[in-house]
């Protein structure tokens, strides 16, 4: 089945796309060598891709493609829940952590290539304080460090890591109470990340056992950072194992309601915002139509 009608939307500000800037030409050159129904906008300043992603809907899109980092990600995708628009990923970010829980290859790796194949899957979607997320958002150090992050020149794992450690045994924990179908949990916390898909990015797992598509959401709790922790905990976010460590909380619901003592940022998908004391945290089951590889059965050559 030929690909519907589609919109490629270009970050020329993710991380990746500035480095390679080759990448908007080479979504052109994809566009011509399979004679696609098929346009490259590239944005121009912050929920750009949002307004570019509505007016593709209005011209009768049936696929729009996020060229870009989460971010980018989220501000098309947002535009499309609801609706029976899929939505491709090129993912070019710093972590791509919904890419990577669904097997999209990065650009060069195939990620083109795949949406020959004209498969997708219905995925959920996340709201916390009214925003949309579809691979988490956070409370807390994570905030913290997404707003630092956004703010380098230069991103990447390397520099991720580094600012972390510059921020890390400054930072004051948070007294938070959370609420969860029928369960309560007060506690002070570094971080309070609810997932929907399984990891930040860069295998980075969060939230283990997490799918994007069962109607529910993942909520970890890590309460306390010391020096005698850290690496223990760092090494079971990377093999999958952080509900074992002692530090940790994990709770799995449709909806939660995050109280602190006053209002400060929250991050959706790596964008921080300001956000109320009290936050609602609720997923919109099947939202979401989503590009992914074929099976290995239909892949295309």
């Amino acid at each position: 089945m030929p690909l519907p009608r589609a919109r490629f939307i270009f970050n020329p500000h993710s991380g990746h796309n500035a480095r390679n800037p080759w990448l908007l030409d080479r979504a052109r050159a994809f566009i011509a060598e399979h004679k696609l129904d098929a346009t490259v906008v590239p944005t121009e300043h912050p929920l750009h891709a949002t307004d570019l992603a509505r007016r593709a809907i209005d011209e009768g899109c049936g696929l729009v493609v996020a060229i870009g980092g989460d971010g980018t990600m989220n501000e098309v995708a947002t535009a499309l829940v609801g609706t029976d628009v899929t939505l491709g990923l090129i993912p070019c970010g710093s972590g791509n952590g919904l890419g990577r829980h669904l097997g999209i290859p990065g650009p060069g790796k195939g990620a083109f290539r795949a949406l020959l194949a004209n498969h997708s899957r219905v995925i959920d979607t996340g709201l916390a304080d009214g925003h949309a997320f579809f691979n988490a958002m956070g409370l807390g150090f994570d905030a913290e460090i997404s707003a630092r992050f956004n703010a380098l020149t230069s991103r990447g794992l390397s520099s991720y890591v580094r600012t972390a450690s510059r921020t890390l045994f400054g930072y004051r924990t948070v007294n938070y109470t959370i609420h969860a179908d029928d369960k309560e949990v007060s506690s002070r916390a570094f971080i309070v990340a609810v997932a929907n898909s399984d990891q930040y990015g860069n295998d980075c797992y969060i939230a283990p056992g997490a799918r994007v598509d069962d109607g529910l959401l993942d909520l970890t709790v890590i309460r306390r950072l010391t020096p005698f922790n850290v690496l223990p905990l760092a090494e079971r976010l990377f093999t999958k194992r952080i509900a074992g460590s002692p530090s940790v909380t994990r709770l799995r619901a449709k909806r939660f309601v995050i109280e602190r003592s006053a209002p400060g940022p929250l991050h959706t998908d790596g964008e921080v915002r300001e956000s109320d004391a009290s936050i609602e945290v609720s997923v919109l089951p099947s939202s979401l139509r989503i590009a992914v590889p074929a099976p290995a059965a239909t892949q295309v050559p």
